[in-house]
């Protein structure tokens, strides 16, 4: 590819994602998102506004290490009647553990009139000064024009000023950003061709909203009128509704056109499993209809659709699911997986001939498995270990005998109201049973330290291992308090983060599940480790 081609991706996801109604990421949602982003290989990953809020402060207060993508701040230009040495927006910046950082500034006479109340000369020289400022301290800044194109529309000259002040005072990307959603496609590449007349195309990037259900189609608009940073989040979140879906974007960009989008192009397969790990870490059922990697996108019922995909794929699907991650469903009777489990069998390093009837099997269970409520696309250690369970590689380092959980709500000798939980666990541990008592902040907390406590004097590397998140989700709301209720657990330790789960009618029951699996998983990799 040569370097015209060449597409720069920014992932919005912690900043733009996070202003969805109903959506609060907590600082472990911000590190695992990261993180799946930075293995997916996208360019930028745009960490938050540091100083904004208590949580973004702590995601860049200890912020991630990234091995391809560029991790980026938020912030704004100076405010009007401010120096740049003396305003706590741009010190933040300036400050802020990431090499580069993105600056919102005003693109519309109307806003810098309503908003701001300055002279329009004022905002062309907040923008200036405040990239000047940043450049001298950060690898790279950019730009995000606000309301860029209702601003080009209603006073071009102004906006094209804004836009050339940015750029003129030496940031790398300029983002034109359509902030109200409302811009329809050929407006876009209309108006990005007559930006690169000004400045080149590959210093202009695209920033879509998707007011008008054209966010993904705007900015493949921007692109081939020349821009070559686009930006997005994971599944299109973002405020009203939503940001361009970066999701979207990628695929179609490496499988509909001649765009190279990088290192990303290399890790199309990891597309649905992330798409999954953000809807689970919201809580929510992904969306069947998601194109490229909803369930039902590659779904046939029986008929002639069905006859016609087994002799052909082609008949009714675009692409292969498999590139994306996907898979082939057929409602009626389902051939799909045995791709995908072989697939994940090489990501976790287990050489298995296709033919063992093994595969078979092991397709079936998960089919089974899925059908009962997990999703593994969220929970790669607990794969792993039914995979490896199948193929008698994993061994029975303990054994539960029993356990009992207990929550004692009571005022305290302070006429205090308290709940305090306690549990009792038997372990069969190196041939001998071991019981254990616990108190702990709820009863999975209480279970968790009263399984290590029984554990750690027979695997003293547990004592590296710390749960960091947990999650429930309730998977049939109808059946009221008898509702299957499926637990998330990560884990962190020397061997990085791992998801374990857990189904059950009991919360106690599938907690102890995703429990027994993240133990499992680190003794089993300490074992190969250390072996």
């Amino acid at each position: 590819m040569t370097d015209d081609k060449r597409v720069y991706l920014f992932d919005t996801t912690l900043r733009d994602g996070a202003q969805t109604q109903g959506v609060d990421f907590s600082v472990p949602d911000k590190l695992a998102i990261a993180r799946a982003l930075d293995e997916l290989g996208v360019d930028y990953v745009e960490g938050g506004w540091p100083g904004a809020n208590p949580t973004d402060t702590a995601f860049f207060a200890e912020p991630p290490k990234l091995a391809t993508a560029c991790f980026v701040a938020f912030g704004m230009t100076r405010r009007p009647g401010r120096s740049t040495q003396n305003d706590p927006g741009l010190a933040a910046l300036a400050n802020a553990a990431a090499p580069a950082v993105c600056m919102v500034g005003k693109a519309w006479d109307f806003h810098v009139n309503l908003a701001l109340g300055v002279p329009l000369t004022e905002n062309i020289s907040m923008i200036a000064d405040s990239v000047a400022h940043l450049v001298e301290r950060k690898d790279e800044v950019m730009f995000d024009a606000e309301h860029f194109f209702d601003g080009f529309k209603a006073n071009p000259t102004y906006a094209k000023e804004c836009a050339l002040a940015a750029f003129d005072a030496g940031a790398r990307w300029i983002v034109l950003c359509d902030t109200n959603g409302g811009t329809l496609p050929e407006e876009v590449e209309r108006i990005v061709s007559e930006m690169t007349d000004i400045i080149p195309g590959k210093r202009l990037g695209i920033h879509c909203h998707n007011d008008t259900e054209n966010a993904v189609a705007n900015s493949l608009a921007a692109l081939k009128a020349g821009a070559r940073q686009v930006q997005g989040t994971i599944n299109g979140l973002g405020e009203r509704c939503g940001n361009a879906n970066l999701i979207s974007l990628i695929a179609s960009l490496a499988l509909k056109t001649d765009l190279d989008i990088g290192p990303a192009k290399d890790h199309l397969s990891h597309l649905t499993s992330l798409s999954r790990l953000l809807d689970d870490r919201l809580n929510r059922a992904p969306d069947r209809h998601a194109a490229y990697v909803g369930e039902s996108a590659f779904a046939h019922k029986g008929g002639l659709h069905v006859s016609a995909v087994e002799k052909d794929p082609r008949s009714y699907e675009h692409i292969d699911p498999a590139l994306v991650g996907n898979r082939r469903h057929i409602v009626v009777s389902d051939q799909a997986g045995r791709s995908n489990i072989l697939a994940r069998f090489r990501e976790i390093g287990i050489d298995l001939d296709p033919d063992d009837p093994k595969v078979g099997d092991l397709v079936e269970e998960v089919k089974r498995r899925e059908f009962e409520g997990y999703a593994y696309d969220s929970a790669e250690a607990s794969f792993e270990l039914l995979a490896r369970r199948a193929l008698e590689t994993v061994p029975d380092y303990f054994q539960l005998v029993r356990f009992r959980v207990m929550d004692d709500r009571r005022f305290n000798a302070r006429g205090e109201l308290v709940t305090e939980s306690e549990a009792t666990v038997t372990l069969e541990v190196a041939g001998q049973q071991t019981m254990t008592v616990a108190n702990g902040n709820g009863p999975v907390d209480a279970l968790d330290k009263a399984i290590r406590k029984a554990l750690t004097p027979v695997f003293p590397v547990l004592e590296t291992m710390r749960l960091v998140d947990y999650k429930v989700r309730i998977l049939t709301p109808q059946a009221g308090t008898e509702a299957v209720t499926r637990v998330l657990i990560e884990s962190a330790g020397r061997s990085g983060y791992w998801t374990t789960i857990g189904v059950s009618t009991n919360i106690i029951d599938a907690s102890f599940n995703a429990l027994n699996d993240a133990i499992t998983w680190k003794l089993f990799h300490n074992a190969e480790t250390s072996g």
